[in-house]
């Protein structure tokens, strides 16, 4: 199988692309490139995820490295315990794809997402490790084998590998509820009532041990996995229900995980949805109102709301933008000397508070602000930006290679869009970097221009695609 990154990290089906030979070779050409001895590996609560994990660990150690198993927890947990051991790390999740999908996410030593060119050296590498044996290696294959140097390599490596998995699960899962806990400096969540649905996922434990460890009154929903209910109906792409249990239930918020819980969304007492938009304008504000916003200046995607561009303004608040993916985020954030940005999808990143988006993390901070305001998240979210109108659509991509004019096709079908709303709107149309599909994203003065906007534009990308 040929391995590609996308957005975050390589994605395919489980049951027939993403085999567990081909995560090994990924595993063993990750540890070559990175040039690290020790890998943390931990996974979301799919059915693969087992076979997976040790497929990259076996793919580590083939490379003369020593893997530990961190079980299931978030992958923000992975992130954490590869900052504190300063190893390399992996999550074997496909995030808010379906239980039938799968996935590996790398991290390079200190638990920051890797660099564009890191990873196209991990594809070169992992090409030619197949070109040179035909296969996927073998433990007979002479020029595979883990030599001496490499035992003693592995051997070398932190104590910890002998510990037990469970143990290690715990660990890392305390380590990551402590440092998430202790990010509101001493303060606490006394007295508000939250509903969390982690999505049958990564955070079924963490996120309401957490949040009670805090002081909050916790129920949760979909927190039972099974190994194929992650994502099914429920976290942050199906918070309908989440929305109609906060209702139900007379909670002050809700709060809805995807499946390896590094990004999350809220709700509202009403069962309004709090997208990662809104929650990145309450927390800009706050810390800029508190002096703890540096270089007063948030970055953003190209995917982010208008609304919340005009709301920063309003603020004196500047906005950087990049392209989709919390790795570009991330980047910007690191080159600028900045602390927080985010996705629309709830990916935010608190980068003075960790290495990587976290949605627990980022739960958190939303509900510290929300208890030190006094007033309702609805409220506080009215208040912090008004959401323009807008539209998504995913169109399917035809199986197959993608069309080399694909980018040029599309850019001339946005570019037009563009052109009739002229400065009343805006419109992008991309290649999604997780699943396949088009993206449509437009945005306009008012609702019905919108929507009938993107379904003029689905329609022409969808005729633009069957024709290729």
């Amino acid at each position: 199988m040929t391995l590609t990154f996308g957005t975050d990290g390589v994605r395919g089906d489980a049951r027939n692309e993403l085999t567990a030979e081909a995560v090994e070779t990924l595993g063993r050409a990750a540890a070559e490139v990175l040039g690290a001895e020790r890998f943390a590996v931990g996974r979301d609560t799919r059915a693969s995820g087992p076979e997976l994990a040790e497929a990259l660990r076996r793919g580590v150690q083939r490379a003369g490295g020593s893997a530990v198993d961190l079980g299931v927890v978030p992958t923000p947990a992975v992130a954490r315990w590869c900052d504190d051991q300063q190893v390399a790390g992996a999550v074997v999740s496909a995030s808010h794809n379906p239980w039938h999908d799968n996935g590996v996410k790398l991290f390079a030593p200190g638990g920051c997402k890797l660099s564009d060119e890191a990873q196209h050296e991990i594809e070169r590498r992992r090409g030619a490790l197949l070109d040179r044996s035909g296969s996927v290696a073998t433990e007979s294959d002479d020029s595979a084998a883990v030599d001496g140097a490499g035992a003693t390599r592995a051997g070398a490596a932190q104590s910890l590998a002998a510990v037990p998995g469970a143990a290690l699960a715990n660990k890392a899962r305390r380590r990551h509820v402590r440092s998430v806990a202790e990010s509101v400096e001493s303060r606490d969540l006394d007295g508000l009532r939250i509903v969390v649905d982690p999505a049958n996922g990564a955070a079924y434990e963490t996120a309401p041990e957490c949040l009670r460890t805090l002081g909050a009154d916790v129920e949760t929903i979909h927190a039972d996995p099974d190994g194929y209910n992650i994502n099914d109906g429920c976290g942050s792409l199906h918070p309908e229900s989440l929305q109609a249990a906060v209702v139900s239930s007379g909670a002050d918020a809700g709060l809805a995980f995807d499946g390896d819980a590094d990004r999350v969304l809220a709700v509202d007492h009403a069962g309004a949805l709090i997208d990662g938009d809104q929650i990145l304008a309450v927390c800009a504000i706050d810390r800029a109102e508190r002096g703890r916003l540096a270089g007063n200046a948030v970055v953003v995607t190209v995917m982010a709301n208008l609304g919340l561009r005009r709301a920063m303004a309003s603020h004196g608040i500047a906005v950087v933008e990049t392209p989709v993916g919390d790795r570009h985020v991330l980047s910007a954030l690191e080159s600028r000397g900045l602390v927080l940005g985010g996705e629309q999808s709830g990916h935010l990143i608190f980068r003075d508070l960790a290495t990587t988006g976290d949605g627990l993390l980022t739960a958190v901070q939303l509900l510290d602000t929300l208890k030190r305001s006094g007033r309702s998240l609805r409220d506080l979210a009215a208040a912090a930006m008004t959401r323009s109108p807008q539209v998504q659509i995913g169109v399917p991509l035809p199986d197959g290679p993608r069309p080399s004019d694909l980018e040029a096709a599309l850019g001339s079908i946005a570019a037009d869009a563009a052109a009739r709303l002229g400065d009343t709107g805006r419109v992008l149309v991309r290649p999604s970097g997780t699943e396949p599909l088009i993206r449509v994203m437009v945005e306009a003065s008012d609702p019905a221009t919108a929507r009938s906007e993107a379904d003029r534009l689905s329609a022409t990308v969808q005729a633009v695609l069957s024709c290729r």
